[in-house]
């Protein structure tokens, strides 16, 4: 089985910058190769054609055909024509293809199937962030979505979302987002001493980092050694214009919370298992997501969780067994969870544990790229 995946980002320094997309179809590349299948990623909009090896998986750079007011077309057809190309030779079987700005909306290769994960399209995130989507965006999602032949999503929750607010009645099959647990797990046995809270991911306000700095406010009134450590890129702000997240978040914070801040802005990916590892608890009060790969991180190193309750959050964690859901908005209560964690070392590693378990039992790489490779049978046997 030859499977590819069309993507606009893939985490390698040849590629660029990647968010948790790359990382969930390089994470799933990986567990497909363990299960003898060939995959190539084709990584589009890029600023050159090449090809190169990524332990095992074929990693193909695609450049953007520039020309003015015609570079969207001209690109699709260049992908329309590789993939046709590919396909005829017996490089690939099928292909998949994200949701994200729908560049499949004009591609209709001659006989290779098209897949479409629900990752989270702009409209399904403009939706949740309660902001307009640019009409553009949202005319190639939908098209794309009503020209694939089969659908696959992260989440049931992103599912049903993206049929709600494309008007569509789409049947998804919903596998999850995989982690290889064996590379997240706790190394260090000894008590984390420390009252470090953890956030990893872009500082952005669809995150909540914008409501971060009114629930650590409260925490420190009750916890006042406690510590918020923040990692990730530093991103504009899109409702006030501000270039920077991080500015806005500064104002939120009480002369007395802020002392107790640190902002290391991006750190290698492959620092994160430290990183985690050395936090008491990590927090994710986002109110956009599909099915965060950071929050499966946490919960393999056996961290206690303190993440929002939408939609979902609900498919991963056991709000009160393995983690906390709270509303982002409910300062009061959100800060009552976290101290939960911060003042008893026995809940700590109990949630901690359950976290893991949970992850080892739905989540983990082997059982998820089974189930892949079971639904991509089901396309090709019937050609």
């Amino acid at each position: 089985m030859k499977i590819a995946f069309l993507t606009p980002e893939y985490p390698h320094a040849e590629t660029g910058t990647s968010g948790g997309l790359g990382t969930s179809i390089k994470n799933l590349a990986i567990g497909l190769l363990e299960q003898n299948v060939h995959v190539r990623v084709l990584v589009y909009g890029q600023k050159k054609d090449a090809i190169f090896y990524d332990n095992g998986i074929l990693v193909q750079q695609i450049g953007n055909v520039k020309f003015k007011g015609l570079s969207w077309w001209l690109t699709r057809k260049k992908l329309e024509r590789l993939i046709n190309e590919l396909h005829s030779k017996n490089e690939i079987d099928l292909i998949e293809a994200a949701d994200w700005t729908g560049i499949t909306s004009f591609i209709k290769p001659d006989k290779c199937p098209i897949i479409i994960r629900l990752h989270g399209s702009d409209t399904y995130f403009c939706h949740l962030d309660n902001r307009p989507v640019k009409w553009i965006n949202k005319f190639h999602e939908k098209r794309a979505l009503q020209n694939a032949d089969k659908f696959l999503s992260v989440s049931q929750y992103t599912a049903d979302t993206t049929n709600h607010i494309f008007g569509l009645n789409k049947k998804f099959e919903i596998i999850p987002n995989l982690i290889d647990s064996q590379l997240f797990k706790k190394e260090q046995l000894h008590k984390i001493t420390n009252q470090d809270i953890l956030y990893f991911g872009s500082l952005i306000r669809k995150k909540g980092l914008l409501e971060l700095p009114l629930i650590f406010n409260i925490v420190v009134e009750q916890n006042p050694d406690a510590k918020l450590i923040l990692i990730g890129k530093d991103v504009s702000d899109i409702i006030t214009g501000n270039p920077s997240t991080w500015k806005i978040m500064q104002e939120l914070f009480t002369e007395k919370a802020l002392k107790n801040v640190e902002y290391l802005g991006g750190v290698p990916y492959e620092e994160i298992k430290q990183k985690i590892e050395q936090s008491k608890i990590c927090v994710f009060p986002s109110f956009a997501e599909a099915f965060p790969v950071s929050w499966l991180e946490a919960m393999a190193m056996e961290k206690p969780i303190v993440a929002s309750n939408i939609g979902w959050a609900n498919e991963m964690i056991d709000d009160g067994k393995n983690g906390f859901l709270v509303n982002p908005k409910d300062h009061t209560l959100y800060a009552s969870r976290i101290t939960e964690f911060l003042k008893d070392e026995n809940l700590c590693l109990i949630t901690g544990k359950e976290a893991r378990k949970k992850v080892e039992t739905f989540f983990e790489k082997g059982v998820l790229a089974k189930r892949n490779i079971e639904f991509y049978k089901t396309i090709l046997s019937s050609l």
